[in-house]
């Protein structure tokens, strides 16, 4: 990979080497620093405003702090990219998000700078309250923590409950409020950056300490004084910091907004606060994409753009060999919008995924009816659950990953209560690049042993515009997932049909062996099969569609029929649909070899979908030669 870095960023492989330069020469290791983020994504994929909008502040950061004996905690980590190249990754950058490669999350197996794993939003304060916790039960109270998360994050509930509980204590922690919003008026920023000034100085808070400790002796002022002093000091910031009332409520110190690419005052406030005691939050205010023009004024699109031409801003796109099959995404976004327009009853919701999951699409046709409620997805769940309540019928659409968060909302407030939502569960299975925070490894599992719960999953594009107007007509809870990317039908808006709950379809016959699949991975199925076949093997292949309820009477026919079967499913082999079939097999006397393929126990790395579906044998080869090796007897031409 020939790609080099700057001249002073070449002589950084980890903090200490850093903090060796002048605080002069940060401007231009910072300039450097988001160069090199520029060119390793341009050429190699991966997240890329968030990264460059706080290239300063990872620079300030890693300067002003003594880490990782100090502690930084990064929410999410796709503003991470240059923390990760400051700390011993640059030089192997390039393999970020690939196959055996770097993760492209903070990770703490891959280095002891990263201090916590992320993925999943909103999760640093909490984990950064626990480090400090442990850290004054240990003794150590010279150390730092610091917990840096975006504006975004902060709008999920657990951010909130960690503030909560972080301020009834004294313990030594910095949150980092990385503002990337661009409606800041100027001149709120500008009084508050005078309010920085004061407040962040080593004269203004020894005074104040002073003042508080003197008045606090003074007779007749007597055991009130200091909530005299309090009163007076809240009053002049209930005036002057109207945006700051929620955090000093919550007995937060804030100090802000600053900016964010600033460097060299960065890393002056950071030595500030060092020095003063007790949980505190320093409003930072960042440019997403910042130094990238295009990234600056389109956000959205830039956020993980793909590759790209660094010098014209193309974005690069593999040849086309004819017409593609939409992404599953799109399919629901405009088949939520064909219902849509047809029953007004029907909405849709996500959790700060309107872009990921499609429903901008809704949102720009049918507005009113069409919710994004930020990163909150136990509030989405409940929100949807509302609304059911008073007879709409809502599409709530959450990444399987995320959906997680939510589970109890799920059960207790949807599941429980029999509600007519139709959940819509994006990136369902092996997600890619992402990871094991993002695969959707556990839906069918964690779904499927809920009562009144339907769980169906479409082999293609067609089959999920029928499962979602199966939804809407079906009233009671029911998922739907399906996985990232394109599906396999380039002609996929035909007439939206009702297919009959729990009724899967026989693709094939066959003799020797009986291959059963849920979902999209039943392509691969069909290509393994087709192997089979090409080799003499006689393989019936079923699509199940759904999970719960089992096609009963399409089991009773293959278990009477067939003593070697396969399951297939991306998804986790426990709990999953190969289990229900296998529940089906001994709740009903049936005997037969059975073969599970899917997600085995362990947690799955990043890369592309093919090659870690053949890592874990569900590919068309592992398919292939587990058909062969379950039909011993069969002879090779």
């Amino acid at each position: 990979m020939n790609i080099i870095p700057g001249e002073l960023l070449s002589q950084i492989d980890f903090p200490a080497d850093l903090r060796r330069f002048s605080e002069d020469e940060l401007v231009q290791i910072s300039n450097e620093l988001r160069q090199y983020i520029i060119d390793i994504v341009s050429l190699k994929g991966g997240h890329f405003g968030a990264s460059l909008g706080t290239v300063e502040l990872s620079v300030a950061l890693h300067y002003a702090f003594n880490t990782p004996y100090d502690q930084l905690v990064w929410d999410v980590g796709h503003q991470a990219y240059g923390h990760k190249m400051l700390t011993g990754r640059r030089e192997r950058f390039h393999t970020n998000r690939i196959y055996k490669g770097l993760s492209g999350f903070p990770k703490r197996k891959e280095s002891e700078y990263d201090t916590f794993g992320v993925g999943h939003s909103s999760t640093s304060i909490s984990a950064a309250l626990g480090m400090a916790v442990a850290s004054r039960i240990k003794g150590e109270n010279d150390r730092q923590h610091i917990a840096v998360i975006g504006d975004g994050a902060l709008t999920g509930g657990m951010a909130f409950e960690g503030l909560n509980n972080a301020g009834t204590t004294s313990n030594n922690m910095l949150v980092v409020l990385n503002d990337n919003c661009m409606s800041i008026d100027p001149n709120v920023g500008a009084l508050k950056e005078y309010l920085t000034d004061i407040t962040t100085s080593h004269t203004y808070n020894r005074v104040k300490d002073e003042v508080w400790n003197l008045l606090g002796k003074i007779s007749k002022f007597g055991p009130n004084a200091q909530a005299i002093v309090q009163k007076v000091e809240n009053a002049v910031k209930s005036a002057l910091l109207q945006q700051s009332n929620l955090f000093e409520s919550l007995n937060f110190r804030y100090f802000g907004p600053v900016d964010g690419h600033d460097v060299n005052r960065l890393v002056q406030v950071f030595k500030d606060l060092k020095d003063i005691p007790g949980p505190k939050i320093l409003h930072v205010l960042t440019v997403k994409g910042k130094g990238y023009k295009l990234a600056e004024e389109d956000q959205t699109l830039w956020h993980a753009p793909g590759l790209f031409n660094k010098d014209t801003g193309e974005i690069l796109k593999s040849p086309s060999k004819g017409p593609e099959p939409p992404k599953y995404q799109d399919v629901f976004g405009h088949t939520l919008v064909e219902i849509a327009k047809e029953d007004k009853r029907v909405v849709g919701v996500t959790p700060a995924m309107p872009s990921g999951c499609s429903l901008n699409i809704m949102m720009r046709e049918i507005p009113e009816r069409a919710f994004d409620v930020g990163i909150c997805e136990q509030h989405a769940v409940t929100f949807s659950a509302g609304m059911a309540t008073q007879g709409l019928i809502p599409f709530c659409n959450i990444y399987s990953t995320f959906m997680q968060r939510a589970y109890d909302q799920v059960m207790h407030d949807v599941a429980l209560q029999n509600l007519h939502v139709v959940f819509c569960l994006d990136r369902g299975g092996l997600a890619g690049a992402d990871g094991p925070t993002h695969h959707g490894a556990y839906d069918i599992a964690y779904m499927r042993c809920l009562p009144n719960m339907v769980v169906a999953a479409p082999m293609n594009e067609q089959e999920l515009r029928n499962m979602m107007f199966t939804g809407y007509k079906t009233p009671g809870p029911m998922s739907i997932r399906y996985p990232r990317g394109n599906g396999v039908m380039p002609e996929w808006r035909t007439p939206l049909e009702l297919i009959p709950v729990g009724k899967g379809r026989k693709l094939k016959d066959g003799d020797d062996l009986a291959i059963l699949s849920i979902g999209h991975i039943g392509n691969i199925a069909t290509k393994a099969v087709q192997k089979l076949e090409a080799e003499g093997m006689s393989v019936a292949h079923y699509d199940m569609r759904f999970v719960k309820p089992l096609d009963e009477e399409l089991l009773h026919e293959i278990f009477t029929h067939h003593t070697k079967v396969i399951t297939v499913e991306d998804g986790c082999i426990q709990g999953g649909f190969g289990s229900a079939v296998l529940e089906f097999m001994a709740d009903n006397g049936y005997s037969a070899q059975v073969k599970r393929l899917g997600i085995p126990d362990r947690y799955i790395e990043h890369g592309t979908q093919p090659e870690l579906w053949k890592e874990c044998g569900y590919d068309e080869e592992g398919i292939y030669n587990e058909a062969f090796s379950l039909v011993k007897t069969f002879a090779l031409r």
